[in-house]
C-alpha cells in the first residue's frame, strides 16, 4: 500500500504526463491511442513508472515507448516545474501489458461461447418451460 505522500506524487506525475502527451508533444511516433494505465512512485519519491497502454500492434507500442523516452527530459522538466517538492521523482515509461491481457482473455471467452453455441443450434431457450402451458 503506496503511502499517501507516494500516492498524491503519483496523482499529480500522472496528470502532468497525461496533459503533456496529448497538447505539449508534437511526435508523430506518438501513438493516438497511448493511454497511462497507472503510475507507481517508489515510497522514497525517487522514481516514478508510468505505465503507457498502446492499442495497436506491438511496433506501434515500440515506437511510442521511444518517442516518450526521447521526451522524458522535456517531461521531467514540466514535472519539476508544476510539483511543489523538494525532490522530482526520476520518470520511467514502461508497457503495460495488462489491458491487452484482458483484451485477449475476453476474446478467448467469446470464441469458446461462440464454439459451444455453434454445436448446440437445436437448443431450447433457458427461459422457456418447454412450449407447455
Amino acid at each position: 500500500m503506496p503511502s499517501r505522500r507516494a500516492a498524491k506524487m503519483a496523482s499529480q506525475v500522472r496528470n502532468i504526463v497525461g496533459e503533456a502527451i496529448t497538447q505539449r508533444l508534437s511526435d508523430p511516433r506518438i501513438s493516438p491511442l497511448a493511454s497511462i494505465t497507472r503510475v507507481d512512485v517508489s515510497g522514497d519519491l525517487q522514481i516514478a513508472k508510468v505505465y503507457i497502454s498502446v492499442m495497436g500492434s506491438e511496433a506501434d507500442e515500440r515506437k511510442t515507448l521511444r518517442a516518450l523516452d526521447h521526451a522524458t527530459g522535456f517531461i521531467q522538466r514540466l514535472i519539476t516545474k508544476r510539483i511543489q517538492a523538494r525532490h522530482c521523482p526520476e520518470v520511467r515509461f514502461l508497457a503495460d501489458q495488462s489491458v491487452k491481457g484482458a483484451m485477449r482473455t475476453v476474446q478467448i471467452i467469446e470464441e469458446s461461447m461462440q464454439a459451444d453455441g455453434a454445436g448446440d443450434d437445436t437448443a431450447e431457450d433457458p427461459d422457456s418451460d418447454g412450449g407447455s402451458e
